[in-house]
């Protein structure tokens, strides 16, 4: 006859009830099928696969951006959280709010150090990120509507940004907010309105901080929180991370693959661990300054967007304002959405630069960006000025649309020619052409952010 097993007092201890109701497979796995098993029963880690591509675990093909940015994006919900129970949203009390979490709260400096680094470095993050993407060719079949999405984070992401910059309330964020809606009233038809809705009224006051905060603890998180999700789903089921091969290389059908836990995990933990080591050493060095109280009477000089505007500010010195606030950024937006719908000569996934005459025509035309921007800036600054050589004739077409047309002829003109140079596919040619238009926009920010002095004109930092 069969005993029955009777388990001893102290497999079945109530504390160890309790934790095998919590963790009912083995803390740390041994088998490849109990890891399996502890992925797939694991809330935390159920949007990871069971197993991954071994080749995908290389470092130098992600730099670990994506789980960066939404370790950041975690770390902002946390530190905006603890925000929240000192911060008040009305335009008398959130600058003294502020200084209140600053010098009499425990660790407030700190927690707002934390937020406001974290919010930089995600707006850097998320940009090298899609950077990646697109020179690795990750946006090809069937991946073309993650980029998508990711530009939809990146949006968000620039909204929150944007929308937290005014929360202080001190002159800096007023004035800086002040210049960046006050860019919506060149859209046409409906700038006007749509700079109402956004501030509340004429003018930035009491309803703009509450449109502000709303905007910024509510529905930019929602949105984040949603697009996040879907952006994990679409790339599990778009297969996963594209597998970096060289030029000469198919696409691998059936990669070998290895366990998520512990390889990649691990890799995930480690990096998490080394950036949340990195943010907290730039906020206990460098603490996030609080200006004057904003003065709606008072404005500085100069009166600059914020970095991540600078560009678009930089540009509107130049050009029309129709064709710097909403024509040229209304063509990069449709370009940047439609790159994945392109028909290109070569599927070139998991391929950095799409080729090494691809990686070498690149470098060429952040070359010649280099050189060609800085020289289009001091030339209309000092030399040309459309707006005073082409006087006699009305502003729209003087200062906007035949610039606009030189640039777009420019452009057209430097793609076909790179094009048949270097008898190049459409992917490299593309690839190139987007890389001369990238570092001719990361120039103009830096020039918008660090160049511009005294009624913005330019200037050495060291003199600003």
């Amino acid at each position: 006859m069969r005993r029955e097993h009777n388990p001893s007092p102290k497999t079945t201890g109530f504390f160890h009830q309790i934790l095998r109701s919590i963790f009912p497979d083995p803390l740390i796995p041994k088998s490849d099928q109990e890891r399996r098993r502890y992925l797939f029963k694991n809330l935390i880690l159920h949007f990871r696969p069971s197993t991954v591509p071994e080749k995908t675990l290389k470092f130098s093909l992600t730099w670990g951006l994506g789980g960066m940015a939404a370790l950041l994006i975690i770390l902002q919900f946390g530190t905006g959280l603890l925000l929240k129970f000192v911060y008040i949203p009305i335009p008398v009390s959130a600058y003294t709010s502020i200084q209140v979490l600053q010098n009499e709260v425990m660790f407030g400096q700190l927690i707002r150090n934390v937020h406001h680094w974290c919010a930089n470095f995600l707006v850097l993050i998320v940009f090298l990120h899609m950077l990646r993407v697109f020179f690795t060719g990750a946006f090809h079949p069937p991946r073309q509507f993650s980029w998508i999405i990711g530009l939809g984070l990146f949006g968000l992401v620039l909204t929150a940004n944007f929308t937290g910059y005014l929360l202080p309330y001190d002159q800096l964020a007023y004035w800086a907010v002040t210049i960046s809606t006050g860019m919506l009233e060149y859209i046409p038809a409906i700038g006007n309105r749509l700079q109402e809705i956004i501030q509340g009224g004429n003018e930035i006051g009491p309803a703009t901080l509450s449109i502000f905060f709303a905007i910024h603890t509510a529905v930019v998180p929602m949105g984040l929180i949603i697009l996040m999700a879907f952006h994990f789903w679409r790339i599990r089921k778009s297969g996963g991370l594209v597998i970096p091969r060289s030029s000469e290389e198919e696409i691998e059908k059936k990669p070998v693959r290895v366990t998520t836990l512990p390889h990649l995990l691990l890799r995930e933990v480690v990096v998490a661990l080394v950036l949340i080591a990195v943010v907290m050493m730039v906020s206990v060095f460098f603490d996030v300054s609080l200006g004057d109280s904003a003065n709606p009477g008072l404005s500085p000089n100069p009166t600059k967007a914020p970095w991540y505007f600078a560009g678009l500010q930089e540009i509107l010195l130049h050009l029309h304002p129709l064709f710097s606030v909403f024509i040229i950024p209304l063509v990069l937006v449709v370009t940047l959405m439609g790159i994945p719908y392109l028909k290109y000569d070569t599927n070139t996934e998991g391929i950095w630069f799409a080729s090494i005459k691809g990686r070498r025509m690149a470098m060429i035309a952040g070359l010649i960006a280099i050189v060609a921007a800085p020289m289009g800036i001091l030339a209309d600054e000092y030399l040309i000025g459309f707006a005073v050589g082409l006087s006699w004739i009305p502003n729209f077409f003087g200062n906007g649309l035949i610039p606009f047309a030189f640039i777009f002829c420019g452009c057209v003109g430097f793609y076909i020619l790179i094009k048949h140079r270097y008898s190049a596919t459409n992917n490299e040619a593309i690839q190139a052409l987007f890389v001369f238009i990238l570092v001719i926009f990361l120039i103009l920010t830096v020039t918008g952010t660090w160049f511009r002095g005294p009624g913005m004109k330019l200037a050495w930092p060291w003199k600003l």
